[in-house]
């Protein structure tokens, strides 16, 4: 609700600058500077309850909460007001906790007189009035549990889902729907284009298919298919007056060459007299069909067709061919155009080739004895059709994988920064840029297990290996969180490095004794003049830490300057690691000698995301310079394929919205990830993921699948093997996670 209510206020700002009203323009933006409500924007109401809590300002917390209770709480239903005093009491009870911790007595006691008159006829406030005069209250039994971080975690988040559900259920003015009718409307015009494209393109394999069909099954046309009826003067004619316009080698009857090669009458080339009779042509054809009986048995089934739809008609086929002798000279010039016909339908005939080959084949084997009632040979559509259907068979086998089903998360409100499956397969983590977490699974039903809020930004997180539920959160304070979302609470807290807060990347080696940590340094730029210059690379260090002592092992040397890195990743034993860097080189560290094997410079510019092959004899990376790269880790520095990629693969990612309003977002987990087999990548995209299929030629991608669903840029992505079945995780800005269930078709 929160960036609806923004985007509609850039609306009436727009509106307002348009109309002139400026002296109103003035008064919305010193109202929205000063607004309480902070925009519906739940995470700016925390931020503010704990401003004044830590700033120690009573009086601006009470007035606080007296006006989110005016302006929210007293419209709701009673039954909902215990669960509001039960969060006033908690934030009371927070703010006390913090006096405590910070040492600052004199505002623990200021507290007590103030509210003394309104807490003290609460049971739950009885105990409270002793906690000034307690030496140590952290250990006192009745006040312990209020001093750890898992009590006061557990009231944001509490707080935070309240809000947030109390903003959903509010009933939006007209304006304020606005923006959700043009999001519908926008989804249904994508949903309209996608289904057009769709019926674009059945409609042409449906024409493709018709074609085929046409070209398997040719009718005949009515003069072939009536040629026992026609008398042999009448071809004789046709073909001599062939010869006359033409002016071509004398050539045989060719209604003959729709035969087969066994069934044609060899040595036909006579033609009678110009002067012949009707009589002569009708004897003429008793004599063909004299021979015809003479064949051998191959031709007997053709005879009897042949036979059964001649003889009857004998007297009428004569008299018709006297007939048309008789007015040969009156109609000259129909015959002629009648000839040209025939020449024009016979070249189309004869203009494809494998009409031919499968009829002759079909009949010259005699597999099956052709029907009596067909005029058409029946071995050539079925030839044709058993061709088409293997075609078509093969066609399909070749398509790896079938999309069997597509869900949705949609517990986020922010772009999603981090995607990412345990090593079970049973649970996913998913991180975005507002520093909320979301342990999830999807199987049976998609249920969200765990939610974790962090008042510190955090930029990675990365499973343990050894247990499973074990979860590491790396933040922007130089502190790396180590995450029980089994128990829901943190089970212990590592410093890294004040001088270098980011923690960029984590890895978990695949025995789970140990993991990787990238800090880095805040990002400097270079001097600002006249012309704009690159960024220059920050500082880093990547460190080893033992997971069981949770203390630091060792620090990795980076050479030739220690750089910051972007992303870490293990082979199947733990025995390599590979990161890949903001100064565009890839490093290679042997994990037994804890030291570097190779480095190589691989992109111009950060190397982004990086990942071993399935074979693990070479590595892929993706870079800023928008480039796919596929390494050879025993040939320092050689590249066995390159791809450059599309910008919504590699990113920046943009997204764009009304009013000029557009958001930028830089890569910050994996881009890519591989099937069990490592023959096929996903990758990210502007409306969802898309698998590649790895060749060793060139292009070094084939686009095999469209995962698509989604609104906004993809920005992360993640792939999960079990078996046959698969599950794709594509994450996009608009805090929208994708999964879709593949089922891989094996070969």
């Amino acid at each position: 609700m929160g960036s609806a209510v923004e985007r509609t206020d850039e609306h009436v700002r727009e509106y307002l600058i348009y109309r002139g009203f400026t002296n109103t323009l003035k008064h919305l933006d010193s109202e929205i500077k000063a607004d309480k409500e902070k925009g519906f924007r739940v995470d700016k109401i925390i931020d503010q309850l704990q401003q004044f809590v830590q700033s120690f300002d009573l009086c601006g917390l009470k007035e606080y909460w007296l006006y989110l209770d005016r302006r929210l709480f007293c419209r709701l239903e009673d039954i909902y007001r215990s669960t509001v005093n039960k969060l006033r009491t908690s934030l009371y009870r927070y703010y006390v906790i913090n006096t405590v911790l910070k040492g600052n007595l004199e505002m623990t006691q200021e507290f007590f007189q103030k509210q003394a008159l309104e807490l003290q006829g609460h049971a739950e406030w009885r105990d409270w009035f002793i906690l000034p005069f307690i030496p140590s209250p952290e250990q006192n039994p009745v006040f312990a549990p209020y001093f750890t971080r898992q009590w006061a975690d557990t009231f944001l988040v509490s707080l935070h889902n309240f809000l947030s559900v109390l903003f959903q259920c509010m009933p939006q003015p007209v304006l304020l729907s606005f923006d959700a009718e043009v999001q519908k409307m926008t989804s249904l015009m994508e949903e309209n284009e996608r289904f057009l494209q769709l019926l674009f393109a059945l409609q042409t394999d449906c024409r493709d298919q018709k074609d085929g069909d046409e070209m398997v099954q040719h009718k005949l046309p009515a003069y072939v298919q009536n040629m026992d009826r026609l008398g042999d003067t009448e071809l004789d004619l046709v073909s001599s007056q062939r010869v006359i316009s033409v002016a071509t080698t004398p050539s045989k009857n060719f209604f003959s060459t729709f035969l087969p090669q066994g069934k044609r009458a060899p040595g036909k080339h006579m033609q009678p007299a110009p002067g012949s009779s009707p009589s002569q042509g009708a004897g003429s054809k008793k004599d063909l069909q004299t021979n015809q009986a003479a064949k051998s048995k191959d031709a007997g089934q053709a005879k009897e067709v042949k036979s059964s739809s001649s003889q009857p008609p004998t007297n009428e086929s004569t008299s018709s061919q006297s007939q048309q002798s008789s007015n040969q000279s009156a109609n000259q010039n129909t015959r002629n155009k009648r000839h040209q016909e025939h020449e024009k339908e016979r070249k189309e005939l004869f203009s494809k080739p494998p009409l031919q080959t499968p009829e002759r084949k079909g009949e010259v084997g005699e597999v099956e004895p052709p029907s009596e009632a067909s005029s058409e040979p029946p071995d050539c559509s079925n030839n044709r059709n058993s061709g088409v259907g293997t075609e078509g068979g093969r066609l399909a086998a070749e398509q790896p994988f079938i999309k069997l089903s597509q869900e949705e998360y949609a517990e986020h409100h922010s772009s999603i920064m981090h995607c990412r499956v345990d090593c079970s397969g049973r649970r996913v983590a998913s991180l975005d840029v507002d520093g909320v977490i979301k342990v999830w699974s999807f199987n049976p039903i998609m249920q969200t297990r765990a939610t974790i809020m962090s008042k510190s930004p955090l930029l990675s997180l990365e499973w343990a290996t050894k247990p499973d539920r074990l979860l590491f959160l790396g933040s922007g304070v130089g502190i790396v969180r180590l995450y029980d979302t089994d128990a829901k609470k943190n089970l212990y807290e590592m410093n890294i490095d004040e001088t270098h807060p980011r923690i960029l990347s984590l890895a978990c080696s695949p025995s789970g004794s140990s993991f990787v940590c990238s800090a880095a340094a805040l990002s400097r730029s270079g001097s600002v003049d006249s012309v704009p210059r690159l960024p220059i690379p920050a500082s880093g260090q990547l460190l080893l830490w033992d997971t069981k002592t949770l203390k630091q092992q060792l620090q990795f040397s980076l050479e030739p300057e220690p750089v910051a890195i972007n992303c870490t990743a293990f082979n199947h034993n733990g025995n390599l690691l590979v990161t890949g860097a903001a100064d565009g080189v890839i490093r290679l560290f042997d994990m037994q000698r804890y030291e570097s094997a190779m480095s190589w410079r691989a992109h111009d510019g950060e190397v982004y995301s990086v990942e071993f092959s399935c074979d693990e004899n070479t590595v892929f990376s993706i870079g800023e310079d928008g480039k796919f790269i596929q390494w050879n880790i025993h040939r320092c520095g050689v590249k066995q394929s390159e791809q450059i990629l599309p910008q919504d693969a590699t990113g920046p990612f943009v997204l764009s919205g009304y009013s000029g309003y557009k958001q930028v977002q830089a890569p910050r987990g994996r881009l890519f990830a591989f099937d069990s087999e490592g023959q096929h990548v996903l990758t990210c995209s502007s409306y969802g993921g898309i698998i590649y299929r790895l060749t060793n030629g060139e292009p070094a991608l084939d686009k095999v699948l469209s995962l698509g669903g989604h609104k906004a840029p993809v920005v992360t992505v993640d792939w999960c093997s079990a078996v046959d079945c698969g599950t794709c995780l594509t994450a996009s800005m608009d805090g929208k996670i994708k999964l879709s269930t593949l089922l891989a078709q094996k070969s």
